[in-house]
């Protein structure tokens, strides 16, 4: 979910490096499941596309028409009709429904991409484990909250397991595969299988806060948030210190806004009510004040800096 940039476009065909997996159910229709199943049906894979609401499912279909026309202006230039050709298959392997119990009735493997909100994964996990077949694999995209406590529900908890791709999941070429306390060898290695014949490049970690890239991430941006509010240096100054003295693309305050705060206020909030003895982990006044008042960044035309609202 967060990033650092922009990472140059990955592209997977059915001629990539093949997993068991076949069929894979996308729980969620927002920017990560459509992005996920994109690049699951790029691969040659079966897919099933679930979201309750047809309006946002409709949305979804139209933005993964749009993003393979940007595959075939990169990878199809010379050749028009291969290029018709692959975004045709691929929508075609992407079926929609609007009942989960009914797409996981065919799946080799769940990805669940739903709001981030403990008792309403539970819920889910719970209606898809009576139905779903025995050899059926789980996963959640979640970035801040616990996969064992998300699995705790379900009785295949040796099939259960993260699978974190960061936005925008077409583009971004890493997979964070993270291991549960139950997760057996055969479902990992399922995972890291299918993680590279989407194309991706994979990480394993073990079930930690944030696993490796937000654990590391979120704690940067809010020591910088924290900096700020001390009054020690300017956003613009904290921005391109760390542009120009660590060489990152976008500075941590920039980074912020462009993720939305209240996103990182809640993995803080998160993180902190579970572990309240970590001062990292702890609550800014500064952060809780801006999401207060509706400056959340980027998407609502003011954060630590002020945007054009288009």
């Amino acid at each position: 979910m967060i990033q650092f940039g922009i990472i140059a476009r990955n592209f997977s065909s059915s001629s990539a490096v093949q997993s068991a997996i076949k069929n894979v159910t996308v729980i969620g229709g927002g920017l990560m499941g459509s992005g996920i199943a994109q690049v699951s049906a790029q691969a040659g894979q079966n897919v099933t596309l679930v979201d309750v609401s047809s309006d946002v499912l409709a949305k979804a279909q139209k933005s993964i028409g749009t993003n393979l026309g940007r595959v075939v202006k990169k990878v199809y230039k010379d050749n028009p009709a291969e290029g018709e050709k692959f975004v045709a298959e691929s929508l075609g392997r992407i079926k929609t429904l609007t009942d989960p119990s009914e797409a996981a009735k065919s799946a080799d493997l769940v990805v669940e991409a739903i709001v981030e909100n403990m008792e309403v994964k539970h819920k889910l996990f719970k209606q898809l484990d009576g139905v779903a077949p025995s050899h059926t694999i789980f996963a959640s995209n979640t970035s801040s909250l616990s996969i064992n406590e998300i699995a705790s529900v379900v009785n295949r908890k040796d099939k259960f397991g993260g699978l974190h791709f960061f936005n925008p999941v077409p583009v971004m070429k890493l997979l964070e595969v993270v291991r549960g306390a139950e997760t057996n060898d055969a479902t990992y290695q399922a995972m890291m299988s299918w993680g590279k014949s989407v194309g991706k490049t994979c990480i394993t970690c073990k079930d930690t806060p944030g696993f490796v890239v937000n654990r590391l991430l979120v704690p940067y941006i809010c020591e910088a948030i924290r900096l700020f509010e001390r009054g020690d240096a300017s956003a613009r100054d904290i921005d391109i210190a760390m542009k120009l003295g660590a060489g990152y693309p976008m500075g941590p305050l920039e980074l912020a806004d462009y993720v939305g705060l209240d996103t990182n206020k809640f993995i803080l909030d998160g993180w902190h009510k579970k572990y309240p003895d970590q001062p990292l982990f702890n609550p800014i006044p500064l952060l809780d004040k801006l999401v207060s008042e509706g400056k959340l960044g980027v998407k609502s035309g003011e954060g630590f800096y002020k945007y054009d609202k288009k």
